[in-house]
Formats: C-alpha cells, structure tokens, sequence
C-alpha cells in the first residue's frame, strides 16, 4: 500500500524532532529578550549610582581629613613669613590694649597686651643690640610676630611722645621735629647676630636668617664680598649695607688629609665631583704636602681654587 503524499512530507524522524525542538526554545528565549533586559539594566544602573555614591562619600572625608590636619598644625613648626597666617590665630589671647612705646615698654606690660614669652625676649634683645623702633611698622619687623598681632597693636604704638597715635584708617602723624638720622653701628660679619643684621636698610627677617645660614654652612666668612653672595639678597641692597660691614673673626677651615667625601661636599664652594676628585688624588698620591698641592687635580680652576683655599688646610 502506497504512503499518502502528506504523510511523507510532515513526518520527522527522531533527529529532526529534537533538532526543531531546540530551534524553538531558540526562538522562545529571543522573544523573552524585550521582558528580560529592563529587569537586568535596572540592576546594573542600581550598582552604578551606589558605587558613584561610595566614591563622592570618599573624596570628602579625604577633603576633610585634608582640612582638619592642616588645622591641627603644630604652632612649633609654624613660619609666620613663609605662609599666611591661618584662623586659629584668632582663638589666641589677645591680651588688654593700651598705649605702649616699644622702645621703652617693660617685660610684664607686653605680657598685658598678649604679646607671646618668645616674641617678648626677642624685642629685649634687640633693644639690649643697640635697635631701634623709629615707626610703628618696625615692630612687625620682629622676628615671630604675626601679621595680624602687629595689625591689633599698630593703633596703641606711640613713639617719641608722639602727640597723636597711629590709626587704622591710615590717620597721617601730625607734625613733628624733623631729626637727623641716626648713623647705624658697623655690623660685624662674623659675631653679629640676626637681630644686628636686621638693623641694616633692607635687611629684613628671612634675609637676615639666609645671611646667617650661608656663613655656617662657609664656616665663616672670609671677607665682606662674600656676603653679596647670599641667596635672594639683591645687589642694591648690598652695595647700601657695604660700607657698614666689618670683617672679624677667622674662619674654620678643613684639613684635606682627613676630611671625607661627605665633610668637604657640605662645603657650599665644592661640589660632588670636586670633592671626589680631591679625596681619589689623596689615594693615589699620598697625603697631600700644601694647600697648593691641589692645583695639581685638572677639574680645579684656578678661580675655584681660590675660592676654596681659604677654608682648606693640610696638617
């Protein structure tokens, strides 16, 4: 008996069957796509906006933390020229203000008036130096004094019996006997302190701290040039304070025989492959018997050997 036509064409064999079966489970998930995804977006977009949160709630407590350490910054390490003075500052004593003249107000007024114990013994010892208060800005000159300290007492300073005292609305002076100025002391380059130095036109706190500083690392000096080459003070300023300097003292010097790499490197005339040099000849060549004997060494000029010989030695 023949097989009818349809049936040939709408039978499946085993194979067939799961093959169409697996094409639609295909065709079932494609079509599930549209119901699906909005449920799986709105997850990721859930854990976008908290990991966003977590990173905003982050970057302020770093800011904070930021902030409050530089609040809490310790006083000791404090540089009143080097920064701006921050509002902590307020919340000091500000101590009782009346009229003073600080060239002649005691220890325990200037407690009074909420001057600090430090900045107390700096003034006495300037004044004990032979210094001067002509105007009321000099006492910001004082080193430690903080901008807005000299601000609250500008308006008490009187000096020379002035009449009229300096306000802050920048009330003139009224008029007083014109005097001659007073010749300052010669300074001596190598005894003299800070506080000498400020005394000079021109010379304020940080450049006369940086005088200071060059001479130390020098171990002196050894004549009164030297000193035009201190970092950042203008040529100007010293051809005005040259004639007022005075060579004293004598300067330590560095015996060649013993120094280390490390000790003569530290010395602001000789630098790395200087000292190197000099240490390496010492090696090869003994002890060395003069001072002259370096010349001997090619990377030494003779204007560098200059500059350095008055602070060498041999022993």
């Amino acid at each position: 008996m023949r097989r009818r036509l349809s049936d040939s064409i709408f039978y499946f064999t085993r194979k067939g069957r799961r093959g169409s079966l697996f094409l639609l489970i295909i065709i079932l998930m494609i079509c599930l796509i549209p119901f699906v995804f909005p449920l799986l977006s709105s997850v990721a977009i859930t854990e976008t906006v908290e990991l966003d949160t977590a990173l905003t709630q982050l970057k302020t407590r770093q800011q904070t933390a930021y902030q409050q350490k530089k609040y809490n910054k310790s006083s000791n390490n404090y540089q009143p020229y080097d920064e701006p003075p921050t509002a902590s500052y307020t919340s000091r004593s500000k101590g009782v203000l009346f009229y003073f003249d600080p060239n002649t107000v005691a220890a325990a007024d200037m407690k009074k008036l909420g001057i600090r114990d430090k900045t107390i013994a700096t003034i006495i010892n300037y004044r004990e130096k032979g210094g001067k208060f002509r105007q009321p800005e000099d006492l910001g000159k004082i080193w430690g004094f903080f901008p807005d300290e000299t601000e609250r007492l500008l308006p008490y300073i009187r000096i020379d019996n002035v009449s009229e005292s300096y306000t802050a609305s920048n009330t003139p002076y009224p008029e007083r006997e014109i005097r001659a100025p007073k010749p300052v002391a010669e300074v001596a380059i190598n005894t003299s302190d800070s506080l000498v130095w400020m005394a000079l036109p021109g010379i304020g706190p940080k450049l006369s701290q940086r005088i200071m500083n060059f001479k130390e690392k020098l171990g002196g000096f050894h004549s009164v040039e030297q000193v035009g080459e201190t970092f950042g003070l203008p040529d100007s300023v010293f051809r005005k304070i040259k004639p007022l300097l005075r060579l004293d003292g004598q300067v330590k010097k560095i015996n060649i025989n013993t120094a280390t790499l490390d000790e003569l490197r530290t010395h602001p005339y000789i630098k790395y492959h200087v000292a190197n040099a000099i240490v390496q000849y010492k090696v090869q060549h003994g002890d060395y018997q003069s001072t002259q004997d370096l010349k001997k060494i090619m990377i030494i000029t003779p204007d560098l050997f200059n500059k350095m010989e008055p602070y060498l030695a041999v022993k």
